[in-house]
């Protein structure tokens, strides 16, 4: 099937630009060679020297040539982001949150994607088991890294066990390929009681190890469980006690590791310290806080932060009121944040809201996973102040709509409230408080901050 890789955006100031390459326009061949899919792009243009052909709306074919800085990027972004169709999970993974959805979603909400080229793109993790010898071999010519693979376990019987595919134990042996050519690597186990945690952790742990340095980290993160698992294996949550038992294998690791290496390399997500009841460790265990994206650090980080910026402020007797509404997770530390700012600003207001998730269900604690009806039903008879404070991981990438496609107008509408939508830092969070910020998309105010 022959693919058409239209361009969807121009980067201002960027080449493309400049050559007045132009939305709708036909990307055909660099260097002669036609292009698969991203992998392609991104390899064949990190030359110098260029010809690109280009078939404008009208039918006319440019040949531009282009010198350039090596690796420097053309500034195109296409309609289909992966320049080539997204590829479905082959596995059916006993733990797999998409299967834990409710009916009468939307589509895409449903889609399983194990696509190694989002790995190197997006960051998303992998099996390995979707991946083809070519594709390992294009991932080693290219030097695409890192690649973020989804181990869960080292036991290849066990591993085909938990993905109910027969191949997922042999795929592991791509890991291998990959190091051998130096690909960096970052990895995850999605641990399950009973099954891949005690002496399977403490095997996958120790099997993983061998992997260093190419292999940086390693997180570790429970399961997580909605309240839609009929019919689906009969997993169970982690209690207190198993939290600690985790906790404590993680720990023994952390030190033998760098006590060899240097690197703490296997790392626990913040859930398992709150279940633990256990106090998160310091900045330094984080190794520069390499697994954010899978909850690692991620509170920690969002703390100092919040401290980092209130250290560099005097306060001022500024008065206005604020609410913040977040899973249950994040809550505590949203108030610890909230107190320290009021502190420093004595005559300002901040609420924080501890919303339980009553859609999938209240073993989902983090923010992210948030619904509109489930902020409606829990907001509406609450004192809001002048704005409500929410992450902007509630929302679609990029869009005004929750997961049950509730829209914030809808929202705002319903709670008759201002939204201000928070991503990344502390600091952002602070100014984001203090409502120093003005503009941002759809009208809203939008800041950034850490979502835990």
């Amino acid at each position: 099937m022959e693919k058409h890789h239209i361009v969807d955006k121009v980067l201002p100031g960027s080449i493309a630009e400049e050559l007045e390459i132009e939305p709708g326009d036909e990307l055909l061949t660099i260097n002669g060679n036609t292009v698969t899919d991203i992998f392609d792009y991104r390899y064949l243009c990190n030359e110098e020297f260029l010809t690109v052909v280009i078939r404008k709306a009208d039918g006319e074919e440019w040949e531009l040539e282009i010198e350039k800085e090596f690796e420097e990027d053309l500034g195109m972004e296409f309609v289909r982001d992966l320049m080539d169709d997204y590829r479905s999970c082959r596995n059916n993974c006993i733990f797999c949150f998409i299967d834990q959805m409710p009916p009468g979603m939307r589509d895409t909400l449903y889609f399983k994607d194990d696509d190694s080229r989002l790995s190197f793109i997006q960051g998303n993790y992998v099996t390995l088991t979707n991946m083809s010898d070519e594709d390992i071999e294009r991932i080693i010519r290219y030097h695409l890294s890192p690649i973020n693979i989804s181990f869960h376990t080292t036991n290849p019987k066990l591993r085909c066990e938990m993905l109910h595919n027969r191949f997922a134990g042999d795929a592991l042996k791509k890991v291998d390929r990959l190091v051998e050519a130096g690909i960096e690597l970052k990895g995850q186990i999605v641990l399950c009681k009973g099954i891949n945690d005690g002496e399977e952790l403490e095997r996958s742990i120790q099997d993983l190890s061998r992997y260093l340095p190419q292999l940086g980290s390693v997180s570790v993160v429970p399961v997580g469980l909605t309240k839609f698992r009929e019919g689906l294996a009969p997993l169970q949550p982690f209690t207190k006690e198993d939290a600690k038992e985790v906790l404590a294998c993680i720990h023994k690791w952390q030190k033998l590791l760098y006590k060899e290496y240097g690197t703490h390399f296997i790392h626990a997500g913040d859930e398992w310290y709150l279940l633990a009841e256990e106090e998160l460790p310091q900045a330094e265990s984080y190794d520069g806080y390499l697994q954010l994206e899978n909850g690692v650090g991620m509170i920690r980080l969002f703390c100092e932060e919040v401290e980092e910026e209130l250290d560099r402020r005097a306060g001022d007797d500024r008065e206005h009121t604020v609410s913040i509404a977040t899973g249950v997770l994040a809550a505590p530390f949203m108030k610890q944040a909230a107190e320290k700012i009021c502190s420093r600003y004595p005559k300002m207001k901040v609420h924080v809201y501890t919303i339980e998730n009553r859609f999938f269900g209240s073993r989902i604690t983090v923010a992210g996973l948030l619904t509109g009806q489930d902020l409606i039903e829990q907001l509406k008879d609450q004192e809001l102040g002048g704005a409500l404070l929410l992450s902007e991981n509630v929302l679609r990438s990029d869009e005004d709509v929750f997961l049950d496609d509730i829209t914030l107008p809808q929202l705002e509408n319903a709670l008759q409230i201002r939204t201000v939508i928070v991503e990344s830092c502390g600091k952002d969070f602070v100014e984001a408080v203090l409502l120093e910020k003005q503009g941002g998309h759809n009208g809203k105010q939008k800041y950034e901050v850490n979502t835990i």
